[in-house]
């Protein structure tokens, strides 16, 4: 209400845990689904940061409250897709969120996770997607990464939110794992202010080997060598899959040390996977494009223009702006 929202109300999210096993079951949290009403808002951009910044301001009020270990998670709180996850086996999933049994549910999209963590310990809250992307691999330059971004967090500020800008920091956090904190400075470069789109800062983040590449046009090599300034890379090896809405796509680092694999159908269906065979009972003859991620490029669905933009076109037009 102080951000001028609208509080439409709540409901338990429905779910069937029958099937959980005993650490997953003595862990599980409630969760619960809020509404909010767009408000005096002028439009869904605006309507997007304040829902950020709402966000923010409640887990920070929740932590000082109860402490890190408090169990408060927000899945997800944005008007352009929702998050469903916990410590479940892909198969599981399905079967414990209910919602996702019901007909009348119905999407243009899905951003699927289905592998545990490696180098932290299973938890709800750390399972995947976050909140715009979902991630195979490891950021390497992990610990580099959250030092820059911290050490940032006392010029950094926003046109959008003025002296609110503070309620976003730090970006970064030791109590979350690489994906959590990649995530976290995705959405902090998409939604506070610099009107960046989201292939953008994804390019920014993941660059690809530009120095001494003569492949590489010169409009692309000015813009990573000009952001190379601005952000570190989050260097893998790492396949990662992201989406605010209107683009879902997928971008594999410039090491290219993890498989990724698309297929487009006949029927105008984009499948985008890291690993071969997950649709066992899809035709050959119904493929119309089967290729691989290459190191460094992007795959890229946009929505709003409805077509795939092939990895040069969309970042020569990015760097030319």
């Amino acid at each position: 209400k102080e951000r001028g929202l609208d509080l439409i109300g709540w409901r338990r999210v429905p779910v069937d845990n029958s099937m959980l096993g005993k650490e997953p079951r003595d862990s599980e949290p409630i969760t619960e689904q809020l509404f909010v009403g767009i408000g005096n808002k002028s439009g869904q951009k605006e309507f997007e940061q304040d829902l950020l910044l709402v966000r923010k301001m409640a887990e920070a009020e929740v932590m000082d409250m109860l402490g890190p270990e408090s169990g408060f998670y927000v899945c997800s709180l944005t008007s352009t897709h929702i998050t469903y996850k916990g410590q479940l086996t892909p198969e599981q999933v399905s079967q414990y969120f209910l919602d996702l049994k019901d007909p009348n549910f119905i999407s243009h999209l899905a951003l699927v996770h289905s592998r545990f963590s490696t180098n932290t310990f299973p938890s709800w809250e750390r399972a995947q997607p976050i909140r715009m992307m979902c991630h195979n691999g490891e950021i390497n330059t992990l610990r580099g990464n959250k030092n820059w971004m911290y050490s940032r967090g006392g010029i950094m500020e926003s046109p959008v939110f003025g002296d609110d800008t503070s309620h976003l920091l730090p970006a970064t956090s030791d109590n979350m794992s690489d994906s959590g904190n990649f995530d976290s400075v995705l959405e902090l470069m998409t939604k506070a202010g610099a009107n960046r789109p989201l292939p953008e800062a994804v390019m920014m983040m993941i660059p690809e080997a530009w120095q001494d590449n003569d492949n590489l046009s010169e409009t692309k090599k000015a813009f990573y060598e000009y952001n190379s300034c601005v952000m570190e890379p989050w260097d893998g090896p790492a396949m990662v899959a992201f989406t605010d809405g209107r683009y879902i796509g997928a971008t594999l680092d410039r090491n290219g040390l993890r498989p990724s694999r698309y297929y487009v159908t006949k029927d105008d269906h984009v499948l985008v996977s890291s690993e071969i065979g997950v649709c066992n009972d899809l035709p050959d003859m119904d493929v119309v494009v089967k290729h691989r991620l290459e190191p460094g490029k992007m795959f890229l669905v946009d929505f709003e223009s409805q077509k795939i933009i092939p990895d040069n076109e969309i970042k020569e037009k990015i760097a030319s702006q």
